[in-house]
């Protein structure tokens, strides 16, 4: 698939200037955020479905300090 986008100037500069330093394409920093910005999304909405589930279901949450102290998980 192909397709267009436009950069602010001091973003195309940016990207410019990274892709010459380090020998790469352009393409292959633009494809990289969008995979690293969908990865995040997609955690982020499996997350939030998870969460309004757990408070539909109106069942009490645990601790992170009593986990911890389950799992012998001391900070010090």
């Amino acid at each position: 698939m192909t397709a267009v986008v436009r950069l602010p100037e001091a973003l195309e500069k940016r990207l410019d200037a990274l892709a010459t330093r380090t020998h790469r394409s352009k393409s292959y920093y633009l494809r990289r955020a969008l995979e690293e910005y969908l990865e995040d999304r997609e955690d982020y909405l499996i997350a939030a479905a998870a969460w309004e589930e757990h408070v539909k279901s109106g069942k009490k949450g645990i601790p992170f300090e009593e986990i911890a102290r389950k799992m012998d998980l001391n900070r010090e």
